[in-house]
């Protein structure tokens, strides 16, 4: 197959650094991962030039919402502000030209309902415009995480499908955060999308840390716990574009994306 594969990447400049990778694509913050400020294009020339250069360089982009918003959360004071902002985040990655955004499931303490949290989840979806797709990520840790199990994907799941807007929620699948979470990568792929149908985006990682373990701590490909032949055949089987979120900076990670083409080719 012909890998449509890229980075992680610093937002000045995201066409150069998918073409310093060898790379197709490039995903990116817009504005501080930490904050819950509004989104920023640092791009020279703005939003209207990063969408025009990236079309003419053949590059796709892919938005990460920030680390911080937590929709299903049942403290006010963390879902609205993350409401509000993801939604910023959708209409600044709509005027760039990206092809989606990128947001973590969240989580609610354990001893919260979380029946409440996938409510939340409905309410979310069934108040936003998306004028580019939504995709839930799974994340490796949380006893009371959204999207970390199946069945926790597949209540998720039930919930945006009540929402007005649910046809452009989709999803994204990060093969640490799998690994870590709990997911057997050999049947992960169709088990995913038995539950949600489609499967929109790869987000290729090592693990640093063993099965189930709960940590979220990517590493480069062959130096961690997944085997290298059963991530490739996640990404070989997903079919979906690919992001590598990798440590290292521009070397490691077109190491990484020249290491993936070769075992999935």
């Amino acid at each position: 197959m012909a890998l449509h594969i890229g980075a992680h990447v610093d937002q000045e400049d995201p066409i150069a650094e998918a073409k310093a990778r060898g790379a197709s694509l490039s995903q990116l913050f817009l504005g501080d991962p930490q904050s819950y400020k509004g989104p920023v294009v640092r791009y020279a020339g703005g939003a209207e030039a990063l969408k025009a250069d990236a079309a003419a360089a053949g590059i796709d982009l892919w938005v990460h919402a920030p680390y911080p918003i937590n929709v299903a959360s049942l403290n006010n004071r963390i879902r609205i502000p993350g409401r509000k902002l993801l939604q910023q985040h959708l209409t600044a990655a709509a005027e760039i030209g990206a092809k989606g955004v990128i947001v973590h499931g969240g989580h609610l303490g354990v001893e919260e309902d979380a029946a409440k949290g996938f409510d939340n989840w409905r309410k979310c979806i069934d108040g936003l415009d998306l004028p580019v797709p939504l995709l839930i990520e799974n994340t490796a840790g949380g006893d009371n995480a959204m999207a970390r199990r199946l069945e926790a994907i597949a209540r998720l799941w039930d919930a945006i499908g009540q929402a007005s807007g649910s046809e452009n929620v989709g999803f994204c699948l990060d093969t640490c955060h799998a690994h870590a979470g709990g997911n057997d990568l050999g049947s992960v792929v169709d088990q995913v999308r038995a539950i949600t149908g489609r499967i929109d985006l790869v987000h290729a990682n090592d693990s640093r840390d063993e099965f189930d373990s709960g940590a979220d701590r990517h590493t480069n490909f062959g130096s961690g716990h997944i085997d290298g032949d059963a991530l490739a055949d996640v990404v070989r089987a997903a079919g979906a574009p690919v992001v590598c979120e990798t440590p290292g900076g521009t070397e490691a990670q077109a190491a990484d994306i020249a290491w993936l083409r070769g075992r999935v080719a």
